[in-house]
């Protein structure tokens, strides 16, 4: 397939990925923390705000131009589309009372050529979680708020020469990046060949609003290890008990006469 106008050739062997989230924030309605606006549905108990974003808040409109929010049809304007502000996130604010199934579709600055990519996010405004220890734990960390967030990694690979100037390009950082200890940074590098490369890095630690981190990826990994550790174990120990009834057979088949001549 050639490739669009102006698009030009596409740079062999790259793939380069930029961090984002995207997920719901619900809060219910309540007198003290949250009042109802006026004019709000008196069925609704809930505001609520869906959104595609940097990791820390880092600008990402860089390389993401527009993405189109598709809501549930009984919502008025269902079909929200939201430009490309550098320094803010893409999201829409609304009320409601049901929790349904929103459609994302990204659509990438025009010198990246490439197609839309669409994503789906389930909003939440209930706590939820496999136990009520883990719903508690949510809504005391979240002060009443209902999170459902994705860490998701976009990755262009072998981009349009032009694309792949754009995300290489910035060595320095735009001018609302967040600065200091723990924020997501751009740093500069130089690739194997010699090109100057702009990276978007994930913040080292936690901290509030931001779940997500070097430190979150280790607890992560940490907890598939010891998952993996302890299904190794149980198959073990499933494989030794399977062992012993066979054997266990074979003894009484051997005292029965069975299979003996």
């Amino acid at each position: 397939m050639a490739p669009p106008p102006g698009a030009g050739k596409r740079v062999k062997g790259v793939q380069i990925t930029r961090p984002f989230i995207y997920g719901t924030t619900a809060r219910p309605f309540d007198e003290k923390t949250n009042p109802k606006p006026a004019g709000v549905p008196d069925d609704h108990t809930h505001s609520w705000t869906v959104f595609v974003k940097g990791v820390d808040d880092t600008d990402i409109t860089y390389w993401l131009r527009r993405v189109q929010f598709k809501l549930h049809e009984s919502i008025p304007n269902h079909v929200r589309v939201v430009e490309a502000e550098p320094g803010k996130p893409f999201e829409v604010h609304e009320t409601g009372w049901g929790e349904f199934e929103i459609t994302l579709k990204l659509y990438y600055v025009s010198e990246s050529s490439e197609k839309p990519q669409t994503l789906y996010q389930f909003l939440r405004l209930h706590p939820y979680g496999r136990t009520e220890e883990e719903k508690e734990a949510m809504r005391l960390q979240q002060s009443g708020e209902v999170i459902s967030w994705v860490y998701e990694e976009q990755i262009f690979n072998e981009p349009y020469e032009p694309f792949y100037e754009i995300l290489t390009s910035g060595a320095l950082p735009p001018p609302n990046a967040p600065k200091g200890k723990g924020k997501a940074q751009f740093e500069q590098r130089r690739t194997e060949g010699g090109v100057l490369e702009r990276s978007a890095l994930i913040p080292l630690h936690n901290r509030p609003g931001q779940p997500f981190s070097r430190e979150t990826e280790q607890l992560e990994v940490k907890k598939l290890k010891e998952a993996t550790a302890k299904v190794q174990k149980m198959a073990a120990e499933m494989a030794e008990q399977l062992r012993k009834k066979e054997e266990r057979l074979r003894e009484l088949k051997a005292e029965a006469g069975v299979g003996t001549a």
